[in-house]
């Protein structure tokens, strides 16, 4: 999911360079979005992970 984000960033800055703005603020938008999913997952499989040890 990280990898999306970055390919959305991208994207993002792709555009703003040959002057799509709209385009790179819906990219920009969609990367942040994956990130902060992205972190959140992280977190959660953190917390749970921690639960039971392997066996």
């Amino acid at each position: 999911m990280l990898s999306w984000a970055v390919t959305f960033l991208i994207i993002a800055i792709i555009a703003a360079v040959l002057g799509f703005g709209g385009i790179a603020g819906t990219a920009a938008w969609i990367a942040k979005l994956l990130f902060v999913v992205f972190v959140i997952l992280f977190i959660v499989s953190l917390v749970v992970g921690r639960g039971k040890p392997a066996v």
